[in-house]
Parts: structure tokens; C-alpha cells; sequence
């Protein structure tokens, strides 16, 4: 799901940015709002599981592993390329600064994960995708992602704040309950 899919007067569209802008700007002194935002943005996009798989092989299959997305993103070209070098900062990010306890399952030894550093293959993957020339308007300026790319341990840092607020949100003002028992 994009993000230009879902409206900007979505509540948890609004929640993320305004934890985002919380943390970063007023914690962290991080003023970049274009930064900021696409932090923020990944959180949403995240929030739906087939996000997290959406890269799939030539054949169609789902690929899960950062191992496998290297190698296909060396069998693309262009915007699809990006894509997919994006797509494996954005995991790499998302699972380092927002979920770091899963990085013992994602690196098993009986995984081809096991051998991928995924903060500096993170790193990497932003600074490539931002060398890659885009004409779609709703990508990521190459800017951000060289900042992804060079900031790639604060954003993560960052990113962990944020889970934490949330976390403790909850357990102030419990969510809602959407159902009847």
C-alpha cells in the first residue's frame, strides 16, 4: 500500500507523524522535516504485513530475506531497481530500530540472513537506491535517502524512541476496544 493511498487526515497517519516529529525533532534535535516524514510514513506503510514481503522474485514469489532481495535487485534495472535497494533499507531500518529483538530470528543460523549485517546492508541499500534516477513523483527524493543512508544508526536509534512512546501511550491511555465482549 502506498502512502498516498491512505488520507492525510488518517488517525494512525496522524499519530506516527506526530510521534515521529516528537521524537526526532524534539528529543533528538533532528530538524528535517523531509526525513522526518518518510520515517514516519514507513511506520504506516509497515503497519500492513504484506508491505513487509512485498518484493517478489520474476516467478512471483514473495521474497522474505534481505539475502534473496540483494540478488534480485541485481536483476533490475532502473526504478525497479531502486525499489527494490529501498525496499531492503526500509526492513533493514524498520527491523534494527523498531523491532531489534527479531533480528535473532530474521539472523538464525539456518537462515541466508544469518550472514547480513543489517545496519550496514541498510546503510548500503539507501545509498544506492539514491544514486538511481527516478521520474515517479510519489519515490522518495535521492536527498532523503542518502540521509537515511548516512544517518542510518540515528534514524534507528530514533525509530526505537518511537516504538517506546507508543509503547508507553499504551499503557497510559489503553487503544479502544473495537468490539463487544
Amino acid at each position: 500500500m502506498r502512502n498516498a493511498d491512505i488520507p492525510s487526515g488518517n488517525s494512525l497517519r496522524r499519530f506516527f507523524s506526530g510521534l515521529a516529529e516528537h521524537v526526532f525533532e524534539s528529543r533528538l534535535g533532528v530538524a528535517d522535516p523531509a526525513l522526518v516524514d518518510y520515517l514516519s510514513g514507513m511506520l504506516l506503510r509497515f503497519t500492513h504485513g504484506d508491505e513487509l514481503s512485498r518484493i517478489r522474485a520474476l516467478d512471483g514469489r514473495p521474497i522474505h530475506e534481505v539475502a534473496d532481495m540483494m540478488s534480485e535487485a541485481q536483476q533490475r534495472l532502473g526504478s525497479a531497481r531502486r525499489d527494490v535497494h529501498r525496499h531492503i533499507g526500509d526492513l533493514a531500518l524498520f527491523w534494527t530500530g523498531v523491532y531489534p529483538e527479531c533480528l535473532k530470528r530474521l539472523q538464525a543460523a539456518d537462515r541466508k540472513d544469518f550472514f547480513i549485517d543489517y545496519c550496514t546492508q541498510g546503510k548500503k541499500a539507501y545509498h544506492i537506491a539514491a544514486t538511481i534516477e527516478t521520474d515517479l513523483a510519489d519515490e522518495a527524493p535521492n536527498e532523503v535517502l542518502e540521509r537515511l543512508s548516512a544517518q542510518f544508526e540515528l534514524c534507528a536509534f530514533g525509530l526505537g524512541e518511537v516504538r517506546r512512546e507508543w509503547e508507553q501511550r499504551d499503557e497510559l491511555d489503553p487503544p479502544l476496544k473495537l468490539w463487544v465482549e
